[in-house]
Parts: structure tokens; sequence; C-alpha cells
């Protein structure tokens, strides 16, 4: 854990933060990764819950299947695709019928999901990472999260942040739940960009955003006309 904090902290400064006023950083992957339980548990709940016949490994499949295709088509379109929808067409693969299932059910099933994604809450990848933002914040500058969301929302991946005590150093935080805009749209990093703006004027070429996608985060951010980093493992 140390070395990986380490790891990050020198790819940060080989970007010399001075140049920068603003921080935007992605969150999966870049920050946080899904616990080990939580996935495998969460697949576990959705074949019991929704009493579905397929084996657990169709199961997996198909939700692992829907995840990254939702991914692509948002990477595709910058819009936000709606986890019931998501699950709708899971369980649609998976034989169910829709048409009986209504937005109660898939809001107990969310609920349970959440409960669940808490008690297995997502590790930070770095996790010193507390040290390089009280160093930016020590400086003057500001950081915020700019996170695509798929069956985890926003307001809960915030109880996640909050948990680890980093929520604190974020001016704001901006999840594709919340607007209906989903990463690398434009229009979602020109409403970073206007967040930023709120708190102090600040020119685009001094805010950059940090994240592990080359479409989503680096190809997003410079189409934007933000400056961007691209972290690789």
């Amino acid at each position: 854990p140390n070395h990986k904090s380490s790891e990050f902290f020198y790819k940060m400064e080989k970007l010399n933060i001075q140049n920068y006023i603003h921080f935007s950083f992605d969150l999966w992957l870049t920050l946080i990764k899904s616990h080990k339980e939580f996935k495998p548990k969460r697949n576990i709940l959705f074949k019991n819950f929704f009493d579905i016949k397929s084996t657990q490994e169709q199961v997996n499949q198909a939700i692992r299947y829907y995840d990254v295709l939702c991914t692509k088509i948002s990477e595709k379109t910058g819009k936000h695709i709606d986890r019931n929808e998501i699950y709708l067409l899971i369980l649609s693969q998976l034989g169910k019928d829709i048409s009986k299932i209504d937005n109660v059910t898939l809001e107990e099933f969310s609920q349970e999901t959440e409960q669940l994604f808490l008690k297995y809450k997502p590790e930070l990848i770095y996790p010193n990472i507390s040290n390089l933002f009280k160093k930016i914040k020590n400086e003057n500058k500001t950081i915020s999260i700019l996170s695509n969301t798929a069956f985890i929302l926003g307001k809960t991946l915030h109880k996640v942040l909050s948990e680890y005590e980093l929520s604190l150093y974020f001016s704001f935080e901006i999840y594709s739940d919340e607007l209906g805009l989903a990463k690398p749209n434009s229009e979602i990093f020109q409403i970073l960009y206007e967040k930023v703006n709120q708190i102090k004027p600040v020119d685009k070429q001094k805010i950059i955003h940090i994240g592990d996608n080359q479409i989503a985060d680096y190809n997003g951010a410079k189409n934007a006309g933000l400056q961007a980093h691209l972290l690789t493992s």
C-alpha cells in the first residue's frame, strides 16, 4: 500500500502540480476499486431476489455483459444509462417477464444492494491518498470528483468517500446519474469548469482531470479544452 501511494505521488509530481489550480479526479479504478467480495455477493442477491432460474454462472455473465455494454454505450453517446434500465435488460436476458417487475421492486433490490455495497465497501487504491490531497489544499488549490456511475449511485459513493474521510477535501462531486450525462460528453466537463469558476475564476488550461480511462477521462477532458492526465497501471 505505501509503495502504491508513493508511486501515485511520483506520477503526480511528474505533472508538476504547480501548473494547475484545480484537480478533478475520476473515482473508479483511479481512487477506489471494488471490494473482492461485493460483486459475487451482489450477483447471488440478484439471482435470489428476482427468483431467476438460470445458473449462477449465467447470471454472473449476463450482469457482466450488460455492465460492459452500457459503459461502452455511455462512452459513445455521452448519456447516463439509468441503473433500472440495466437491471431490466439483464432480467429480460435471463428469461424474466419484465412487464411484471415494477419500480417498487427494483427500488427494494437497489436498497439491499446499497446495504451490501456499504458492508463490502470499495477499497482505496492508494491508502495514503489523503497526503496528496492535503498538499494540494495547503497550496490553496481545489479538488473535485467527476465520475460515471452505473449500478451504484453518486449519493452512495459519497457515503464511501465520507467513511474514508476524503469527502472533506472535495469542493464538489459530480456523478453521471445526477445529471443524465456521462464522460466523455463535453457538457459534463463544461459543468465541471463552471463549478470551479463558481469558487474562483480559473482558466480551462489550469484545470486538470485525472483518470484511468483513455476515452472517458483523457479524451473527454482534452476535447472539452481542459488538461488531462491518464493513470496507467
